[in-house]
Order: structure tokens, then sequence, then C-alpha cells
């Protein structure tokens, strides 16, 4: 019933992506996510790289449907994990900061689907003129790094923008049945979520970390923050965040460098590199050189709270969408409650429809 572009690009049953949250989208809950019949993302930008194979491998021992890999062009092992994703048969690549020209041919060459994120109905043209087979549009309503256009607005206007070359998946916002159905009716053709499949029982995030999304009772209290790197986040509010909210730029930039020294640790990357990394980085979004350092390494500071279970040491990137989730489901669970709903939905919204007609 609802067999669309994107579930025939991706070979999943039903048009919901498991979008690759770093630190909690591990092979578990990617496997869970597609074994339910959405479509599931490693998030490779935060697994170590001495064991981004490992993971890849698990994933294929616990499903045997099609899952995507999430990485960035900065980090240091991103050609490995292009030669990893087609070596091991990878349906599919997220990203948010594109990939260079040559990656994405490498990758549509191999006949990996390259599916990236974008916040304006510009980056999405420019996406697919470098050769996006699909788009993610995240709204403001989204949590990580957002744009201040709420998905309501943006959503029909990249599906617009992009003329029906490429499927749209709407992001932000997202949990149930009554958004698919209207996601579809906007023009997309599925749905994208992360805090919603971040609040399941295959989650990783330790059970203290996750209480915090659990007792966020009010959306509003989700908010967007540039005190991190700058750039607008979207994070339910918490110790830290107020810290950094109040820090001053030299604060600030030890709170990055210690947390940075961390991160090599797991992405094998020296110094030299990280530093690399955020001048790049900076250079490409106009960051100062504090912001752009803390970019770099910002995976260690959400760490400190989505693996070690310290969620006032660490930041709870989050969408508003938390704010009104009351229960922790199983993946199963989850997927199967969406799209019974949204048939219940449609079938409802006929009848009115018929009604209305009769009338």
């Amino acid at each position: 019933m609802f067999e669309t572009r994107l579930t025939t690009l991706l070979g999943c049953r039903y048009p919901i992506v498991q979008t690759a949250m770093g630190w909690v989208a591990d092979p578990k809950l990617v496997a869970g996510s597609c074994n339910a019949g959405a479509f599931g993302f490693l998030a490779g930008a935060t697994i170590p790289a001495d064991e981004m194979e490992r993971d890849i491998l698990r994933v294929k021992e616990l499903t045997d449907k099609p899952f995507g890999v999430n990485f960035h062009m900065y980090q240091p092992n991103a050609l490995d994990i292009v030669d990893m994703v087609i070596r091991h048969g990878v349906r599919a690549v997220s990203y948010s900061r594109s990939p260079g020209p040559e990656l994405i041919h490498k990758l549509k060459d191999a006949g990996v689907v390259c599916m990236p994120t974008v916040g304006l109905a510009k980056h999405a043209i420019k996406a697919v003129e470098l050769g996006a087979d699909a788009i993610t549009v995240q709204g403001g309503e989204g949590g990580g790094h957002t744009g201040p256009i709420p998905t309501t607005l943006l959503l029909s206007q990249v599906v617009d923008a992009v003329g029906g070359k490429v499927p749209v998946v709407g992001a932000g916002g997202f949990k149930d049945g009554r958004g698919l159905l209207a996601a579809l009716s906007w023009g997309a053709d599925g749905i994208a979520m992360g805090t919603r499949f971040l609040m399941t029982d295959e989650s990783p995030v330790p059970r203290e970390t996750l209480q915090r999304y659990v007792d966020c009772k009010n959306p509003g209290n989700v908010i967007v923050s540039k005190a991190m790197d700058g750039i607008p986040q979207r994070m339910i509010m918490n110790e830290l965040l107020t810290e950094l909210e109040k820090a001053s730029t030299l604060r600030k930039l030890i709170i990055a460098m210690r947390n940075g020294l961390a991160f090599r640790k797991h992405t094998g990357a020296t110094f030299f590199s990280l530093l690399q990394s955020a001048i790049a980085m900076g250079k490409d979004d106009d960051m100062t050189a504090a912001q752009a350092i803390m970019s770099a390494n910002a995976p260690m500071i959400i760490q400190k709270a989505m693996v070690d279970g310290e969620p006032a040491l660490g930041v709870l990137p989050s969408g508003q969408v938390a704010g009104v989730i009351d229960e922790l489901l199983s993946c199963e669970q989850l997927v199967n409650s969406i799209v019974t709903e949204a048939e219940q939905r449609l079938t409802l919204l006929s009848l009115r429809v018929t009604e209305s007609s009769q009338e």
C-alpha cells in the first residue's frame, strides 16, 4: 500500500528511514530497523576507523536486508569507508557535508545509492547536480544541526525544486502514521526519523541518558543553540548545554581541544589532521577557529551522554518530537504501528471525501 520510488530504490518494504545518529545507529539498531521493514543507516562518522568494517559485517550477520552507511568527507577515513561500502555491497550512503564529486562518481559507478541530507531547497538542487539519487530534507524540528524552516514548508518547497528528478524524504517531526501520510501528501516518497528510532528497545543509548529523552514532556524544551560550534543545533537543554551557553570563547576552546584529543583515539587521526579538518570546515562554513575545532570533535561531546551514560556531561541531540513521545517500542512495533495508523488514516480520509461528495 505504501510502495514508493524510495522503497524501490533502497529495497526496503516501507518508505521509512532510520537516520544515522552518531553513537546511536549501531549494528543492532540498524538491523532492527531493516528487519522491521524500514531502511537503516549505520553511523560511520563516529565508529572508530579500525572497527568500521567489523560493524558493517555485523549488520550483515543480523539482517539479510539492504542497509546504508553514513559518513562525511572531513573524517580521516572517508575514502576507506567508500571502499568498504563498495566492497561489501552496502546499498546506500548518506551524508550532510557533501563528499567531493570524485567520491560520488566512484560510489555511483559501483551502484551505491547516494542520499544526502539538506536543509534548504538550493542545497537540494546542488546535491542533485552532483549526482544524488535521493534527497533527505530536514526541517527545523529535526535534531542536531538544523535550519530555521519547518518541515511543513521546506518539504513541499524541495519537492517542487527538484521537479521529480529524485525521490524526496521528509525528516524533522515525524513519529507516526499520521506523519507518514502527511509527508506523502506533500509529495515526498517517505519519511526519515532519528529521535523516534533512538527511543526504541534496540537503541544502544544508556538508560540514564534515554530517561532524559522520555522525561522531556515539552517540545519547547528541545532548543536550538549555537553554543557548541556556532552552527544551530537542536538539543535537549541540560547541564553542559547550559554551561556552553554561558562560556567565554576561551572556555569553549579549552572544551573543544580536550574533546578533540580524545576523539583522535577513535578515528586514528593525528592532532595535525584534526586541525586540518577544523580549518577546512571553517573555510567552508565561515566558522571561527574555536567553532571549527569544536565542530570537528563534537562527536566526543555527544559520546559522553550517548555511550558513557553521563547525560549531564554531554549534549543530547534531539528532534522536538521527543517532547511528545512517552513510550519505548521495539523497532518492529514502531514500524508496524506507523504503517497500520497510516493505512487507517488513509481509509478514514477516503471515507470523509466520499461522504462529502455525496452531500
